[in-house]
């Protein structure tokens, strides 16, 4: 039976005939058959069984085995019982660095010298492989997963000013139920770009699938395990906002996502392809340009469906999201920090200091901060919360302070009258015409406190007369005052020794006197001659 292969109706057709009694001859001018082709169709069905009638009963796909069971040579051969049995070694060596298919079939060979040609080889071994491992259809319900990845290749726009060629990594969503795509260019991958992407993507969807799969990617995976994947915090903040759960894919197996993963092959074709000769200046117009492109790309009719993506999407899934936050969501960013022996922590992101109560000084504290807020824990307590600056200064919260640094802010004006008033009028007086004076009040703070300490380390009948004497004479400078002070605590020992200053030098010989010292002239003749 050469040749072609006849269909079973007409083998079936040709049994009918022999039944019939009619002749090889005529049965091949009828079915358009050689002799030698009806001929050796009946001698194979005498093989095969005496019941011709029962033949004729079964479907055509037993039927054709029976007739054209192929050759069973591989299955009966011992050469494939060989081959099958070191099938697993097979395997385990293809994994090996450098181990080929050719050089296994060369070993293959030195050992079973009537063994397979390379091609059967390889044919059998890839077979068995391809058994081993069997694709699993996965059914999706509606709503309930998000598949995101990065296309491969990158778009680009063009800096006006530089002429700059700035290139874009392109993000992708995917929900696998209605196979609804979402895409939007970001210049990086990095977590805020990813996260940006991502925010966008559910606002697009209007609403919030109960969980993610993202591609193990650094912005969304820190360190993958098969059980317990490290997930980046930050997108663990985000997950939780918006509350939905984070499931990963598993490494290199594209299967795992390969709804999201044929949505960038589309998005090429839809995409890119279509934007390939247009020029873009700026960010902004290039995601115009693809969201316009991937929404004809959601509208246009699948091959196999009477509806487009879009319809798909919004009859089925979208109902079924949950609601969108009513708060945006801020990334969040984690640091640790030692207190400051000023109790202030050094946030270098803003090159700014943020007050901690000082009772912390010298302990290591959590700092969250996000675009708006930052936020200091220690043992999971919240110690301090502050509005975030950018300013290069200091945030800080008086209560944070000691009380001596408290002291320290509070001073005014008003506090050191205060305090001068209680303790006397005459100081209450001076420190009075000092801020009275053109000297702005910061700088007389210094001063106030001056007079304060010479208050407490003076005789208060001195200090009394040496704030008179200021006051008098509109002198009323620290440095006056002190000096006036010491001066008046002098007086009793110059009183004690007021006869011995104006005693009468004592007699010698070699005093000149005051007759000497006013000469014109010095007669130096006459000295030397004395």
């Amino acid at each position: 039976m050469a040749g072609k292969i006849k269909t079973m109706s007409q083998i079936k057709q040709l049994l009918q005939m022999h039944l019939q009694g009619k002749k090889i001859k005529e049965i091949a001018r009828i079915l358009e058959m050689s002799k030698n082709t009806v001929k050796q169709y009946l001698e194979k069905t005498r093989m095969l069984t005496d019941d011709i009638s029962s033949l004729i009963s079964i479907d055509d796909y037993e039927l054709e085995l029976k007739y054209h069971a192929g050759n069973p040579s591989y299955k009966e051969n011992d050469r494939y019982e060989y081959l099958k049995s070191r099938f697993d070694y097979y395997e385990k060596e293809l994994r090996r660095v450098g181990v080929t298919r050719l050089l296994l079939w060369e070993e293959y060979r030195q050992e079973v010298k009537n063994g397979y040609s390379r091609a059967q080889f390889c044919f059998h071994l890839n077979q068995m492989l391809k058994a081993k491992k069997p694709s699993m259809i996965l059914s999706h319900t509606a709503g309930e997963k998000l598949f995101v990845d990065f296309a491969g290749k990158k778009m680009s726009y063009v800096n006006r000013a530089t002429g700059e060629i700035i290139e874009c990594s392109v993000f992708v969503a995917c929900m696998p139920y209605s196979d609804y795509c979402f895409a939007i260019a970001v210049k990086s991958q990095s977590v805020a770009d990813f996260l940006f992407a991502l925010q966008k993507c559910l606002e697009h969807l209007g609403g919030v699938p109960k969980v993610l799969v993202p591609d193990n990617l650094k912005s969304a995976i820190i360190r993958y395990n098969r059980y317990e994947p490290e997930i980046n915090k930050s997108l663990e903040d985000f997950c939780n906002h918006y509350k939905m759960a984070v499931i990963p894919a598993r490494v290199r197996k594209p299967k795992d996502k390969a709804l999201v993963e044929n949505q960038v092959k589309l998005i090429y074709i839809r995409v890119y392809a279509k934007l390939r000769d247009i020029t873009f200046f700026d960010i902004q117009s290039l995601n115009e340009a693809i969201k316009e492109k991937v929404l004809n790309h959601n509208q246009t009719r699948m091959q196999l469906n009477s509806y487009c993506r879009e319809e798909k999407f919004l009859n089925d899934e979208r109902q079924k999201l949950s609601a969108l936050p009513t708060e945006i969501f801020e990334l969040k960013y984690y640091k640790e920090y030692t207190v400051g022996a000023n109790n202030h922590i050094y946030l270098t992101e803003d090159n700014h200091y943020y007050s901690v109560p000082y009772q912390w000084i010298g302990k290591k504290v959590k700092v969250i901060y996000t675009r708006s807020k930052v936020k200091i824990y220690i043992k999971g307590n919240l110690i301090a919360a502050h509005p975030r600056a950018f300013s290069g200064k200091y945030t800080t919260i008086k209560e944070h302070l000691c009380s001596h640094h408290q002291h320290y802010l509070n001073r005014s004006p008003e506090y050191y009258l205060e305090k001068a008033r209680e303790k006397s009028e005459l100081l209450y007086t001076l420190i009075d015409r000092l801020f009275k004076g053109v000297r702005l009040p910061e700088q007389n703070y210094k001063t106030c406190e001056g007079y304060f300490r010479l208050y407490r380390n003076t005789d208060p009948d001195i200090f009394k007369q040496a704030c008179e004497i200021s006051i008098e004479s509109d002198t009323i400078s620290y440095n006056f005052i002190m000096k006036k002070i010491d001066n008046l605590k002098k007086i009793p020992f110059l009183e004690r020794r007021k006869e011995d200053i104006y005693k009468p030098l004592p007699a010698h010989t070699n005093i000149r006197g005051k007759c000497y010292y006013q000469q014109l002239k010095i007669n130096l003749n006459h000295e030397q001659t004395n």
